[in-house]
């Protein structure tokens, strides 16, 4: 069920319930749809204004302890007297910005509706296992991220146009993607560093700054800076937390486009960033406490879909938000590239929220910055039109120092360069383009994360082992009549590289960004038909025999060497010979 005001929508479901203060406020053109409440008063200002005056407003479970009084350590005694002067601005900052009033028309409405009752992401990503094809799988769980939008209407709508909010008034629904308690244990477990994978930040009096000292992000300093009023920043929760690594595999077939992730953990009272836009796609989740948001539009043309994220903006430089409003446990905002945004915390709450990227640099532009260059030296080599050379006196009359002069060689000269470029389209390699653009996706990608079955069907399950001083089991029974599949939908990927075919695949990839080079095994000419056969075959197990090679032993030996990569798995776990 949904509700549409000023072009803006926000979804919920479920029956009528009595309305949490965040929710009263409802305002368009002027006109106060819940609730009394002054014209211009934004969300965030009427929720403030009801908390104070409201005995039923609860403060959340997840309230940020009372702050510890400081450790003495001589020490670290200089490093601590910074860290207070960060906890002194914080304390004396007014955070003027919560209380501006953007103008009623602005506002964006909040949905009055019940909760949302949904499955858990622990039950979905159950029973997303049962789920044979990995592009189902992708779809299904991107459904339940944005529930109970449907999708089709997300990417006719929203999709790269305009935020969607979503308040669900379930704090439970995202449980178990991320917590500052698994926030807190990779602190304590892993070899998390500053500026590498974790961000110490502060935004007071209008100006942004990182605390970031050298080396091992350890709790004992971590949670210090965090105290002192400072933003955590987890760059690439993906390296740590197996639940992420495993939502943001699944998701990257919905996106065709590397799915990344952040986390940012904030203490009640504190905002960490300045205003600014992104170059990717944002879906903010709200995992414990509470933020305010403010989003606004792109400022000019220039800056819709940008190709790079923003400089950080100063407040007078945005204009007024289209949204303004807070966001609890279990609610997602998403908002295209481009549009500006900047979140700050309640002051009697922290906030903990994770934010899913995608398209960055996914556009028709870069696939033609590909495609011009491989183009223009294809209609070189083929076309003598391209190979003569230019006017003898072309300087004189071309250039910006020309660009005014009416000379009818300008004419003739521009003539020519407009019917080169007609013919350049002719050219345009299009599918080697699309290829080389699909291989940096294939380097970007996580590798997959795997199921229990997919694991036991796979190399990471076969019987190979060590026993009684010798390695047993070490090669499998591949036969004709085996079965075999890809082990995801877009884990592999065949293309030409010149005079050679080879066979990319994402499986041995790092769940770090770039890790790795990507890997590739070189394919006989003679295979090429049998991995194509495979790969429009998924999500439907094959025969071994059933490959279009020319002899048994090549289909064998081909399955074999995908097994090997894990390229491959079995319909039935593979005995060892």
């Amino acid at each position: 069920m949904t509700e549409t005001l000023n072009g803006e929508l926000v979804a919920g479901s479920g029956n009528p319930a009595p309305l949490s203060p965040a929710l009263l406020l409802c305002c368009a053109r002027g006109v106060v749809l819940y609730g009394s409440v002054e014209r211009s008063m934004s969300a965030f200002a009427y929720y403030q204004s009801l908390a104070k005056s409201s005995a039923q407003t609860q403060v959340s479970a997840a309230e940020v302890k009372k702050k510890k009084k400081k450790r003495k350590n001589n020490d670290t005694e200089p490093e601590m007297k910074a860290k207070k002067k960060i906890k002194t601005l914080n304390k004396k900052a007014k955070v003027e910005e919560n209380s501006e009033k953007a103008s009623a028309e602005e506002q964006c409405p909040l949905n009055g509706l019940g909760p949302v009752k949904a499955e858990s992401l622990h039950t979905v990503l159950t029973n997303l296992n049962k789920v044979s094809n990995s592009r189902e799988r992708a779809s299904r769980l991107f459904q339940w991220i944005i529930h109970p939008h449907p999708a089709k209407t997300f990417f006719r709508d929203y999709w790269e146009k305009k935020p969607l909010l979503i308040k669900r008034q379930n704090q439970e629904y995202y449980q178990g993607l991320f917590s500052t308690a698994e926030f807190d244990k990779i602190l304590r477990n892993d070899n998390v560093q500053f500026g590498v994978n974790l961000d110490v930040t502060s935004y007071t009096n209008g100006k942004r700054e990182t605390h970031n000292p050298p080396g091992r992000a350890l709790p004992y300093t971590v949670w210090d800076f965090y105290e002192s009023g400072c933003s955590l920043r987890m760059l690439n929760p993906q390296a740590f937390s197996s639940t992420v690594w495993n939502v943001l595999s699944i998701l990257q077939e919905m996106f065709g486009s590397m799915a990344g992730a952040n986390v940012y953990l904030t203490p009640a009272g504190t905002q960490g960033f300045a205003p600014h836009y992104d170059d990717i796609e944002a879906f903010i989740v709200q995992l414990e406490g509470k933020k305010h948001w403010r989003v606004y539009n792109p400022r000019s043309e220039d800056e819709t879909l940008p190709l790079v994220s923003s400089p950080n903006f100063s407040q007078n430089e945005i204009g007024k938000p289209i949204l303004d409003v807070v966001l609890e446990a279990g609610d997602l905002l998403y908002f295209p590239r481009g549009f500006i945004h900047q979140g700050n915390c309640l002051p009697d709450a922290h906030s903990l929220h994770i934010t899913i990227s995608s398209y960055q640099r996914n556009s028709w532009g870069d696939l033609l910055l590909k495609v011009m260059p491989a183009a223009l030296e294809m209609a070189m080599e083929e076309d003598v039109e391209f190979r003569k050379g230019l006017p003898l006196d072309y300087l004189s009359f071309m250039g910006v120092q020309n660009s005014d002069k009416e000379d009818p060689r300008r004419d003739r000269f521009l003539s020519h360069m407009d019917g080169l470029m007609k013919k350049l389209v002719s050219y345009a390699p299009v599918d080697a383009a699309v290829d080389q653009k699909a291989l940096g996706f294939l380097h970007d990608c996580l590798p997959p994360m795997l199921n229990a079955e997919e694991k036991a069907s796979s190399v990471y399950g076969a019987p190979a082992r060590w026993e009684d001083g010798e390695a047993v089991n070490v090669t499998v029974q591949m036969k004709g009549q085996t079965k075999i599949r890809l082990i995801r939908a877009g884990v592999a990927r065949l293309c030409g590289d010149g005079g050679a075919v080879h066979l990319y695949y994402t499986t041995e990839n790092s769940r770090v960004y770039h890790q790795q080079e990507l890997k590739s095994m070189e394919i006989k000419e003679e295979h090429t038909d049998a991995l194509e056969f495979l790969i429009h075959a998924y999500p439907k197990f094959i025969t071994v025999s059933s490959l279009p090679c020319d002899t048994e032993e090549n289909k064998i030996s081909l399955a074999e060497s995908l097994f090997e990569k894990g390229i491959i798995h079995t319909s039935e776990s593979l005995k060892a010979k």
